[in-house]
Parts: C-alpha cells; sequence; structure tokens
C-alpha cells in the first residue's frame, strides 16, 4: 500500500490511478488505523485529510472520463462494510496534504515506479 506524492496524481498511469482509488477506499473504510509501513504516517492525521487526498484523486479519475462511485464524495462514507463516521470534523487543505509528501518522497515514488518501468 502507497500513497503516491500527490504531485505525481495528474501523471499517473490508468493502472497506478485505480489501484490508488483502490487503495484510498480501503485506508477510508476498515484500513483506517491497520498498521502498515508504507502509509502509517495518514492515521497521524484526521480520516478527513485522508478525504482530500482521495478528492484528489477522484478529480483526476473524472478529469479521465472515469466514474468512481459518487458515495465516496462524502467525508463520513467509509464504505458498504464500515459504518460512516457519525461525526467529521474538516480540517483547513494544506499543500501538500502531508507533510511527509517533500521532495524526499517525490524522489522515493519517482524511483519506485521506475522500477516498475514507468518514467514521469
Amino acid at each position: 500500500m502507497r500513497l503516491w506524492h500527490e504531485d505525481l496524481i495528474t501523471t499517473l498511469p490508468r493502472q497506478q490511478l485505480l489501484g490508488q482509488h483502490r487503495e484510498c477506499c480501503a485506508l477510508r473504510g476498515r484500513g483506517w488505523g491497520r498498521p502498515h509501513q508504507t502509509v502509517n504516517y495518514v492515521f497521524e492525521y484526521s480520516p478527513y485529510k485522508l478525504f482530500q487526498y482521495h478528492q484528489l484523486v477522484m478529480q483526476e479519475m473524472h478529469r479521465r472520463g472515469y466514474k468512481p462511485d459518487g458515495r465516496w464524495e462524502v467525508a463520513k462514507y467509509r464504505g458498504q462494510t464500515a459504518q460512516a463516521y457519525s461525526e467529521l470534523s474538516t480540517c483547513p487543505l494544506t499543500t501538500p496534504i502531508y507533510p511527509e509528501h517533500d521532495a524526499a518522497y517525490l524522489a522515493e515514488c519517482l524511483a519506485n515506479l521506475a522500477q516498475k518501468d514507468i518514467f514521469l
């Protein structure tokens, strides 16, 4: 599981973009709080931050003509098997959304993609 650096979202190939959507859905749902080395940092923030990141992914999906389930556009939605949040406070949109998405993380993501023969 990995959240790509947000600057890469608009250039990700189809497979990685759709995979990112699935990973966001999993994390927002029953995967919230389940440790995974590459995404543990998201649990240090409000789930609303993940919603903000997921919105970037879905915006790019819409731009490319994909139609993600509209229920994911609701911040409190957590999928079909997880109960929606009864309360979820909004938080300011920051750039980057996650401070961990810095230049070093961008380089790490590009290197990871290069191992898959994807050069952006």
